[in-house]
């Protein structure tokens, strides 16, 4: 038997129950009322980033990026299919660790893009460099089936 899960709204970051035996892509948000999974990444800042990681039942992945880096703008479009793919068992967001250095800098950020997989409020996978979805999407189930 399923549980129902807590998951963190990516528009307003409210907290919602998401029953158990209803479509979770169907799921919206009883505070802002847009969808909870829209197949796309969400922007994150330093704030809304904690509350995915302290609050949230499903592991979240997160791409730390900035506008200027070339291999970040390229991976950006493998990203959202990967959304498409991984929601909503995944929550996906993106950091830009420009507008959040304090934040990218507590995550011990060395390069970008990296990817920040969490489960549980808990790293348990990180991996630097550019990738298609479907490395995306591999990389993420093979961390999280060893997780």
């Amino acid at each position: 038997m399923q549980e129902d899960k807590k998951i963190v709204c990516p528009q307003c970051s409210a907290v919602n129950r998401l029953v158990a035996d209803r479509p979770a892509s169907e799921a919206r948000c009883g505070k802002c009322g847009r969808a909870m999974f829209d197949a796309h990444p969400a922007d994150a800042d330093a704030a809304s980033f904690d509350k995915q990681m302290s609050r949230s039942d499903i592991p979240v992945l997160v791409d730390v990026w900035a506008p200027w880096c070339g291999p970040c703008r390229m991976m950006a479009p493998a990203f959202a299919e990967a959304a498409g793919v991984l929601e909503p068992e995944v929550r996906l967001i993106k950091l830009n660790s420009e507008n959040e250095p304090q934040l990218a800098s507590r995550l011990g950020i060395r390069g970008i893009p990296t990817m920040l997989l969490y489960k549980g409020g808990r790293e348990v996978g990180r991996v630097s460099g550019a990738m298609s979805a479907r490395q995306i999407v591999d990389w993420t189930r093979g961390q999280l089936a060893s997780a």
